[in-house]
């Protein structure tokens, strides 16, 4: 009777482990199955714009040719970031022009966006070369923009908010009056578009100092220079042409027979300044956009 009764006991212990063996062996085949099928979603790419505080920047980007005057075309850079995780391969994304967002005319303000951009392996950043254009007289009178986003495309989707995926560059060849021209008013005379652009061509600088600020007086000498150096251009450029050759400036005589010049950057032809005779005062002066002299 005692033998049987161990060996009921010893039976039912049997059954307990091999119950516990296979409840085991069921929790982990879930487990293993579980980590041969992870959740899977489609990349996003989106703009990579951030201020100052490295927050997602959604401002328009401004830029004026006018303090390039030289160029006959500039790139502005587009960030762009993926969501997800690095690959091993190249990826394709797209980027459009937003026609709702755009006044830019393609080929006169800008170039065509390419169909794709890639991706390279093992990355999540890049950046897209956009070429906006220099060509266009009336920039020097009107903004234009250019509305871009990143869409649903190659190997990423477009599920993330509108904000993130778009931006907005808005472009001229035009200046306006800057804060620090009243402080040398006395020197430059009154602001006119033209002589603000030649004054950035003569002088090197794209600004005077602010004579409000604590420390302004000590940059009062290399203010007087920059100045200084725009009056002697003003008197005789093509001595500065001379003196200058690398950056690309000529003067020539037009061929209209109204004994004018024209002094423009090679590289930008059909932005010009024109110099007129004064038999008065028998000298050339810039004319600026009222068709008065540039002077000083």
């Amino acid at each position: 009777m005692v033998a049987s009764s161990q060996m009921k006991t010893n039976f039912i212990r049997m059954k307990k482990i091999i119950f516990s063996f296979l409840l085991l062996s069921t929790v982990l085949w879930a487990c293993k199955k579980n980590e041969l099928a992870p959740f899977e979603a489609t990349d996003n790419v989106y703009l990579h714009y951030l201020d100052k505080d490295k927050k997602q920047d959604t401002t328009t980007i401004s830029y004026s040719f006018a303090y390039n005057p030289s160029l006959g075309q500039d790139t502005v850079w587009i960030p762009v970031i993926v969501t997800g995780n690095k690959a091993s391969r190249s990826r394709q994304f797209v980027l459009s022009v937003v026609d709702s967002l755009t006044t830019a005319v393609k080929d006169l303000h800008y170039e065509a966006l390419k169909p794709s951009y890639t991706m390279p392996a093992d990355s999540t950043t890049f950046k897209i070369p956009i070429i906006i254009k220099n060509i266009d007289e009336g920039l020097a009178e009107k903004s234009v923009t250019l509305g871009f986003r990143t869409i649903s495309g190659g190997d990423f989707s477009a599920d993330l908010p509108l904000p993130l995926r778009t931006k907005k560059v808005i472009f001229s060849n035009r200046l306006e009056r800057p804060s620090w021209w009243m402080y040398w008013q006395s020197q430059l005379g009154d602001y006119g578009r033209l002589k603000h652009q030649l004054f950035l061509i003569a002088s090197g600088t794209t600004e005077l100092v602010d004579m409000s600020k604590p420390d302004a007086y000590m940059q009062i000498p290399r203010t007087l220079y920059y100045i200084d150096s725009f009056r002697i251009f003003l008197k005789d450029p093509a001595t500065w042409i001379a003196k200058n050759p690398s950056k690309g400036y000529v003067l020539v005589k037009k061929t209209d027979g109204s004994n004018e010049y024209e002094f423009y950057n090679e590289d930008a032809p059909s932005k010009r300044f024109v110099m007129r005779f004064f038999a008065q005062v028998n000298s050339y002066f810039f004319i600026d956009e009222s068709g008065n002299q540039i002077v000083i």
